[in-house]
Formats: structure tokens, C-alpha cells, sequence
């Protein structure tokens, strides 16, 4: 009786797709656009339609803009290999809308869910979206062991250089920073010289996510951007890559700007830059009133790294209330060589509030080889958050040596830690 019913339902859906196929080739010879549109929405949405890619690939020259934003839709909606070369082709539309479509299509390979393809089926729905994308910045990342093909970077670095239309421009720009793109660099440096904001901006983050610091030195002009969401995204960047070339721009911004929020994230971008000689800065805001200043001043001091600093960090460790700023200065404990107060920073993993402070200082500190040997024993023994936490931690900063405790973990009768250990070894693993 199953076995009945299961070739009925074969036939049924061959039946269907068989219906549809005679739909949608009419559609394609059709002499108005809508039907030729409507034909390639069907092909994209047809379990088989990754059979009938060359059918679409006529529709992407077709002389309507929304037929050409409907083979794009469709291509994406395939998610096969396969569509690549054709996504790729449409990113060199006269349409700045299709080109950006075919820019999220690509994206969408990579990380799935990142194209809204349901939207990307009509021009009008898709370019509402890419206005109002615009309004956040994209926290995505392609994982750091997925392989993105040079063709697919060359080519959305190719749109963020196009002079056409600023949107379809920050969007490849945005697109790059998704993908980890280290090879457009080059591409969005000419992007953080355009004159629009959106595409500087776009650009500036792309840049911070991608973390090469050749790149620093050719954004510190926008130090003094006029636009405060620029300078914000500068600073921020500036102080991720260590930016030695930042530092006299970042200590004016400091004592010049009426702005707190400026003057702190400048600070703190300021204590990310090693040998920065700002000791005396440091030391001046460590008793700040603000949490968040102290906080950034104890990272400065740590960083710069003078052991005599040693005693004024445990005294102000035992004097401080806030958890914030004692995160900070267990983190310049350690790295002045203080290790007793690494036990405080795996602590912190424990708190849902101060884990995700405490988690990149430990990703730091574990790039040395002890303190590092030091974390396996709590990757091991600690409580499940410390072991999840501390699998990231060892696959972003973890060597060879490392791998058979992440193995280890990967077994963990917790899911999620086992889950994470799996990631952090797909991670390391890519880095090694």
C-alpha cells in the first residue's frame, strides 16, 4: 500500500512539473516582459530548475529591467554552483539594482539567508530594501574556513570601483566585509575615497572585519571626517588593525572633542595600539569617573606593557566596584605578567553580561604559548559556558597542539559545547 501510494505521489509531482515546464516555456518566448519575468521566477522556483540554468541565461540581457532582476532572483533562489558564473555575469548590469542583487545572490552562496530572496523576486520590493539596509551596520561574517572564489571577489570589488550608483556601490562594499575579502583591499581603500558617506562607511567596516593592517594607514585621514558616524566608524577601525600612523589624530580627538562617546572610543581605540608612548594619558584616566573611561585606560597601561605597572593594577583592581573596568585590568594583569588573574577572566565567561568583554581579551592573551597551555584545563574541567567560550577562544588563537583537546571537547555531553569545540577546530584548522 505504501509503496502505491509513494508512485503516485511521483507521478503526481512529475505530473506538476511537467504542467509547469509548458507554463513557463510559453512565458519565455512571450513578446511582453511580464510573462518572460513570470517564467524565470518559475524555473527558480522549480525543484528541478537548476536543470534549465542556460534558459536563463538569455533573460539576463533581456532589454526589462525586471526580467533581468527575475533571472537574478531565480539564480540566487538555485543556490547551486552552477549559477556562479551568471550571478557573476549580472553584476555587470547597466542596472545598479540588478547588480546588487546579483551581488546579495553571490553573498547568499556563502552565508544562506543572508539575500531576502523572496523580496529579490520584484525590483520594486528589493530596492526598498537595499535603501533601508543602509540604516545598520551588517554584523554577518563568512565563517574563516569558508573558501570564497576570486571570481566572486573580483567581481563585487569591481562594483564598489564602478562610478555608477552609490547604493549598488556600498552594498558590494558591505558585501565584501561579509565575505572576508581580503583580496579587494585594495577595492575598498578606493572606496573609504569616495565622496558619499554610505559607501566610506560601508567600506571602513568591511575593512575592520577583513583585519589587515596595511590597510590602516590609507583611512587615518577620515580621522577628521565631518560626519560623526564616519569619524565613530574610523576610530573603532583605526584601533582594530593597532594603526601605529592613528595615534596623534586619536590623542587630539581625545583632548580636543566636547563628545564623550567620541573621546571613549577613541581612548580605547588608542589602548588597542601597542608602543603608543600614551602612558601618562592612560594614567590620567584611570581613575576616571566614567567606568568606561577606566576600563579603556586599563587596557592601555596593560598594553603598553611596563611590569613596574604591575602593583598600580592590583591596587586598583582591589579598590574597583565596576565589573567592566575590573575585566579590563585583570586582562592588563596577565599581560603585564601577572598570570593569577587569568582564573578571573575565565570566570567572566560565567557572566552573561561581561563574557563577551572577557572572551576577546582571553583570544589575545592565549597567543601566548603559556597562558594558552594554561586554558586547556578549563576547557576541560570548567562549567558549560567556559567551555564553549574557551573552544572559540583556542580555535581563534589555538595552535597545532591545541587540536586534540578540541577533539576531546567536540565529544562533550553538552551540545553546545560540542557543537562550538567542532566549529573552533573547523576554525583552527583553517588557520593552521
Amino acid at each position: 500500500m505504501l509503496s502505491w501510494r509513494r508512485t503516485a505521489i511521483v507521478w503526481l509531482l512529475v505530473a506538476a512539473f511537467a504542467g509547469a515546464q509548458e507554463d513557463w516555456e510559453r512565458g519565455l518566448s512571450a513578446a511582453k516582459p511580464g510573462p518572460r519575468a513570470k517564467a524565470a521566477r518559475q524555473i527558480g522556483k522549480s525543484p528541478e530548475g537548476f536543470r534549465y540554468i542556460d534558459r536563463l541565461a538569455p533573460l539576463l540581457r533581456d532589454e526589462s529591467e525586471d526580467v533581468r532582476a527575475a533571472a537574478v532572483a531565480a539564480l540566487a533562489d538555485m543556490r547551486v554552483i552552477e549559477a556562479q558564473p551568471l550571478l557573476i555575469e549580472a553584476t555587470s548590469d547597466d542596472s545598479p539594482r540588478v547588480q546588487a542583487m546579483a551581488v546579495d545572490g553571490l553573498v547568499d552562496f556563502y552565508l544562506p539567508g543572508y539575500a531576502k530572496i523572496g523580496a529579490m523576486g520584484s525590483i520594486s520590493s528589493y530596492a526598498k530594501g537595499l535603501k533601508d539596509k543602509f540604516t545598520g551596520t551588517a554584523m554577518e561574517m563568512v565563517p574563516g574556513y569558508v573558501d570564497v572564489s576570486p571570481g566572486v571577489v573580483r567581481a563585487v570589488g569591481d562594483v564598489v570601483r564602478n562610478p555608477g550608483a552609490l547604493e549598488s556601490r556600498a552594498n558590494a562594499a558591505r558585501a565584501l566585509g561579509v565575505l572576508v575579502a581580503r583580496d579587494a583591499v585594495d577595492a575598498l581603500v578606493e572606496g573609504v575615497r569616495s565622496r558619499n558617506s554610505t559607501i566610506i562607511l560601508e567600506s571602513v567596516v568591511a575593512l575592520r572585519k577583513i583585519q589587515d593592517p596595511s590597510a590602516g594607514p590609507d583611512i587615518v585621514f577620515l580621522l577628521r571626517d565631518l560626519d560623526p558616524k564616519v569619524q565613530e566608524a574610523v576610530i573603532q577601525t583605526v584601533g582594530q588593525l593597532r594603526t601605529s600612523e592613528a595615534v596623534g589624530d586619536l590623542v587630539r580627538i581625545i583632548s580636543e572633542t566636547n563628545r564623550d562617546r567620541i573621546r571613549e572610543q577613541a581612548l580605547i581605540a588608542l589602548a588597542k595600539i601597542p608602543r603608543n608612548g600614551q602612558r601618562e594619558l592612560f594614567i590620567s584616566y584611570i581613575r576616571h569617573k566614567n567606568a568606561r573611561f577606566r576600563a579603556a585606560a586599563a587596557e592601555g597601561i596593560g598594553r603598553i606593557g611596563t611590569p613596574d605597572d604591575i602593583p598600580l593594577v592590583e591596587e586598583l583592581f582591589a579598590e574597583e566596584r565596576s565589573e567592566g573596568p575590573k575585566v579590563s585590568l585583570a586582562f592588563a594583569a596577565v599581560n603585564l605578567g601577572h598570570s593569577v588573574r587569568l582564573g578571573y577572566l575565565v570566570d567572566g565567561l560565567n557572566s552573561k553580561i561581561h563574557r563577551m568583554e572577557a572572551r576577546p581579551f582571553l583570544v589575545e592573551l592565549a597567543r601566548n604559548p603559556s597562558i594558552l597551555s594554561n586554558l586547556y584545563v578549563p576547557l576541560s574541567t570548567g562549567t558549560p559556558p567556559q567551555r564553549r567560550h574557551l573552544a572559540h577562544v583556542i580555535g581563534q588563537s589555538g595552535t597545532e597542539a591545541s587540536v586534540p583537546y578540541l577533539e576531546d571537547l567536540s565529544k562533550d555531553r553538552n551540545d553546545e559545547v560540542a557543537s562550538e569545540a567542532i566549529e573552533a577546530l573547523r576554525v583552527l584548522r583553517a588557520r593552521l
